[in-house]
């Protein structure tokens, strides 16, 4: 009897499967028109070369020729580099979100100002800084009116100090996301966590690093990921605006994005073919990033 029942149940469990499938053939169909065909595409233009409107394959060459390239070593650098951000931010965020949250009086104003860079556009961020961080701009004028000439630099004119300077202004821009996104959870969690942590007499850091912070773990990973796909793949405007499109002074400033950007655009040869095989190099290390984190997340969930 066990045995002839089994295939029923079988059939049972796929019909369960199959049963959502004709109404999630619209949204897959849209998606596939949406991003497989362009990806698709791309792959193909990457595996090929143009010369005076002739077309012809060469397999991994473009490949090849990106993955030596040395500004595109040097732009990949800059990225990863770029991540050092995201722990500043998650930290920075955690705090002003904590103040926040223990504030009773003029929250609402501070939560605008803290909130205000991020809802400004890119372009109108990087202005504002290339005009703040140049040598006689409005941060070295401070300096040397506080007697702290010694301090000025030419923040975006230096090799040394340019994505330094650039990283810094992302943080200033990506912050306010953090903050509210760690708000928001604060504000939904009762408070008789911290009150009966202060009856047992906890201090401050005791009290956030034991209760806070383990009611903000899927936030903090979701943060983390959110802000390191755009340390990879999002940063094009600040570094455009800011370096007037070069990536300078020199390449301290290149990025991917740039790269892909110079190659399809920026010079006279449009090599579109190479281009896209630097974007295909970006997307496959943006997913296999993602993959990995997703990956730890459900052994850390499982243990």
């Amino acid at each position: 009897m066990a045995a002839a029942r089994r295939p029923k149940g079988t059939a049972r469990r796929i019909g369960a499967w199959l049963r959502p499938v004709p109404y999630l053939l619209p949204a897959v169909a849209a998606i596939a028109a949406i991003f497989a065909y362009p990806l698709a595409r791309l792959v193909r233009e990457s595996t090929q070369q143009s010369y005076g409107g002739i077309t012809t394959d060469v397999g991994w060459s473009n490949y090849q020729f990106v993955l030596t390239d040395s500004d595109f070593i040097t732009a990949v650098t800059h990225n990863l580099l770029l991540l050092i951000c995201v722990p500043v931010l998650i930290v920075l965020s955690i705090f002003f979100a904590i103040l926040l949250h223990e504030t009773a009086r003029g929250r609402w104003l501070y939560t605008t100002v803290l909130f205000l860079p991020y809802v400004l556009a890119v372009p109108v961020v990087s202005v504002l800084f290339n005009y703040l961080l140049q040598l006689n701009g409005g941060v070295n004028t401070v300096l040397r009116a506080f007697g702290l000439g010694v301090l000025a630099q030419d923040w975006l004119g230096s090799e040394t100090w340019a994505l330094p300077s650039l990283m810094g202004v992302i943080v200033w821009k990506e912050l306010g996301f953090g903050i509210m996104l760690f708000y928001a959870r604060t504000l939904s969690l009762p408070n008789e966590l911290w009150e009966a942590a202060r009856v047992d007499g906890a201090g401050w850091w005791r009290m956030h690093w034991h209760i806070t912070l383990p009611q903000l773990r899927n936030m903090i990973e979701f943060y983390a990921v959110v802000e390191s796909i755009t340390m990879l793949s999002w940063v094009f405007a600040y570094v455009y605006v800011i370096s007037s499109g070069t990536g300078g002074p020199g390449t301290s400033t290149l990025v991917t994005e740039l790269y892909v950007y110079k190659n399809a655009f920026g010079y006279g040869t449009n090599n579109l073919n190479l281009a896209s095989a630097a974007s295909a190099v970006l997307f496959i290390g943006t997913v296999i990033l993602m993959f990995v984190n997703f990956r730890v997340r459900r052994v850390e969930l499982h243990a």
